[in-house]
């Protein structure tokens, strides 16, 4: 049986409070896609708004591979500092309503992702957490002048049935935050997630349409108020500049168009439907979009601002 010592550390409080126990469960991981810096806006605008207090944190050694993935650290002229170690958290938070929750956040990890899984189980059970909820952004062939989709998963019917806009049957690359979905469904717990889908020529930069559409779906699960103000002011600057971008870039103009078509043909239809194509359309192979978002990218300025360093 695993002991969660041996991967977490425990802050200098009363585990046994009542105010830690029955509250739901946040899980924001930075995996392979975190399309449009979702997870690091989404962990910026929650650490920052809602008061957070550190329960626990993981080893971090014991799971992260440093020659494959280097931390960053600064050198000032004669000498290094500030190494930015990274963490994986738990946090309490209290949103607007007064309402506490649980925050998992950092990096997926590298390696023994069972024995965070098993970790994560355990914490679930001795904090009775009631609902998991977990979240990531994937990037599709999909319009940005269209409402963003979503995938939704897991074991609760009334938080996932009819929302999801793409619902495929595939083999895909596992993420740590899927596995402890199965594992938390398997132990007899709640838990759902919600996959938001990106423009994939937005993917690599940061677009805060995400996470506000991220803040939206997970707050309705959890019955929590959460902050976008900020983000929804950031989406509405950054959106002239997208659309001059594509303006400027005939390929991703046309290629905008015919994701729009695709799109709008699809929505009205009562069973929903792959938005990737439509029954005389071919989807664009890798090397087109890639060149596409290449184009679009080598013009779009540089989004710096509150995104969190990731740790």
């Amino acid at each position: 049986m695993l002991d969660p010592q041996s991967l977490i550390r425990f802050e200098d409080q009363d585990l046994d409070a009542l105010e830690l126990q029955g509250l739901d469960l946040l899980i924001g991981l930075r995996g392979h896609a975190d399309a449009g810096h979702a997870l690091s806006q989404v962990r910026t605008e929650l650490l920052d708004s809602l008061e957070p207090r550190l329960i626990a944190s993981f080893d971090i050694d014991q799971l992260i591979n440093y020659r494959e993935r280097r931390p960053q650290i600064s050198f000032l002229g004669d000498h290094f500092a500030a190494y930015q170690a990274p963490r994986l958290e738990l946090y309490r938070l209290t949103d607007g309503l007064e309402r506490d929750f649980l925050f998992l956040t950092g990096p997926e990890p590298d390696l023994a992702w069972e024995r965070v899984t098993a970790a994560v189980v355990a914490l679930v059970k001795a904090f009775n957490v009631q609902l998991a909820v977990s979240f990531d952004a994937v990037p599709m062939p999909v319009p940005h002048t269209r409402p963003l989709g979503v995938t939704a998963h897991g074991n609760r019917k009334d938080l996932i049935e009819g929302i999801s806009t793409w619902t495929p049957t595939a083999e895909l690359p596992a993420s740590l935050a899927a596995l402890i979905e199965v594992r938390l469904i398997e132990a007899g717990r709640d838990a759902v997630g919600y996959s938001i889908h990106v423009p994939h020529y937005l993917s690599e930069a940061e677009y805060p349409q995400v996470a506000v559409g991220i803040l939206e779906y997970v707050g309705a699960a959890m019955e929590l108020g959460l902050p976008t103000d900020r983000l929804r002011e950031a989406g509405r600057n950054l959106e002239p500049q997208i659309a001059e971008q594509v303006a400027a870039t005939p390929d991703v103009a046309r290629m905008v168009e015919n994701f729009e078509t695709r799109f709008d043909q699809h929505v009205p239809e009562i069973e929903r439907r792959s938005l990737l194509v439509t029954a005389d359309a071919e989807v664009p192979d890798g090397e087109e979009l890639a060149l596409a978002a290449e184009a679009f990218l080598s013009g779009f300025p540089e989004q710096g601002g509150t995104a969190a360093k990731e740790s």
